[in-house]
């Protein structure tokens, strides 16, 4: 098969769960003898390599303004896609789905993997919503197959457009802590901080997590791991917030550090609320962190009870993070259910299969 991956910021993956996919299922196809290539965004790369793990890679310009980075990136790409001879076009977040009006038009085999429910996210104004929200109907009319990554969201298309979705999560890799002293570099020792890595944006709760950590009396440090691409007034919130005992170190990419700071926090606390399957969970989880999540769905059905939960409060979160301190000689158990969860359910072979198997299905029509 012929894939063209489109709508990330490309490969080799540094910034997000997307990307993330984008490479791990790209890698693999590769290895299973399918031609894949990757539609990168020119700006985000300095040095352009032409193939990465069997992949080729196609570089095109984006405007780089929150609201049009990705649109512009993706009509582009599309455009170039439709002209070429891909057996199908398998494309990130729904927010693309104006630009596949043309390639649907040309009867090209389309599936949208249409992330979360972005018009819940605290950083768009009315407008904004109003257009991811007619992005999302409009998805499930240009593609062929939406993809969707947790059980809750195909819920969502189901009950709000009679669309069953193909339900295919993102994977991750069980770690273990190979070179702890790394983490030494951000002013932490093994098993004395709490650790959150997330974007910092009102729905993930970076906030609420500082506000609730500073309630406790303990010598263990607060690591928020993550940032913007563009401040904004919450994220300098959370920088006036901050404390002595609260790390700030912003966005971490290098992945034997962040292997290493999964691996060695005492406990992490997981705020994502209006996302899918969150690929940082998933690490979460594989690394065998003791886990703290928001009483979301979207938690549950990745965690179920391998992990406790929080209501959305400083006073609740506090509560679970004191039960966490006070019962640490029980968290092993949890621990040990959430990594063979992971093995279980969340491999990259197994998404793999997934995708695969949904691609010969659009192909054979």
């Amino acid at each position: 098969m012929r894939i063209a991956l489109i709508g990330t910021r490309g490969v080799p993956a540094h910034y997000g769960g997307f990307e993330t996919c984008v490479e791990e299922l790209g890698k693999r196809l590769i290895d299973r003898g399918h031609e894949v290539t990757v539609y990168c965004r020119d700006s985000y790369y300095e040095n352009k390599l032409p193939a990465y793990l069997g992949m080729k890679l196609k570089y095109l310009p984006n405007l780089k303004r929150k609201s049009l980075d990705t649109l512009s990136h993706t009509l582009l790409s599309v455009f170039d896609a439709a002209r070429q001879p891909f057996d199908v076009l398998m494309v990130f977040n729904a927010a693309n789905s104006p630009a596949l009006l043309l390639p649907r038009l040309l009867g090209r085999r389309i599936a949208i993997n249409t992330d979360g429910l972005e018009w819940k996210r605290g950083k768009w104004g009315p407008v904004g919503r109003r257009y991811y929200k007619f992005a999302e109907w409009l998805s499930c009319k240009v593609a062929n197959r939406i993809v969707t990554d947790s059980l809750g969201i195909q819920d969502y298309y189901r009950n709000q457009y009679r669309v069953e979705g193909a339900h295919i999560s993102y994977g991750a890799y069980v770690e273990k802590s190979r070179n702890p002293s790394l983490i030494e570099s951000l002013g932490v020792a093994p098993g004395e901080y709490f650790l959150q890595v997330t974007r910092f944006e009102p729905e993930n709760n970076p906030l609420l997590t500082i506000q609730a950590f500073k309630r406790l009396n303990t010598t263990k440090k607060l690591l928020v791991v993550g940032g913007v691409p563009y401040e904004s007034s919450y994220s300098r919130a959370i920088a006036a917030e901050a404390d002595e005992r609260v790390i700030l170190p912003g966005s971490v990419y290098d992945r034997e550090l962040l292997n290493e700071l999964w691996c060695n926090c005492f406990a992490y606390v997981h705020g994502n609320e209006v996302g899918g399957t969150n690929p940082a969970l998933l690490q979460t989880m594989a690394s065998g962190c003791f886990t703290i999540a928001i009483d979301v769905s979207f938690s549950h059905d990745v965690l179920l009870d391998a992990g406790i939960y929080y209501r959305k409060s400083p006073e609740d979160l506090a509560s679970r993070m004191q039960w966490v301190l006070d019962h640490a000689d029980e968290l092993h158990v949890f621990k040990k259910k959430a990594v063979e969860r992971i093995t279980a359910h969340y491999s990259w072979d197994l998404v793999t299969d997934q995708y695969e198997e949904l691609f010969r299905e659009l192909i054979n029509g």
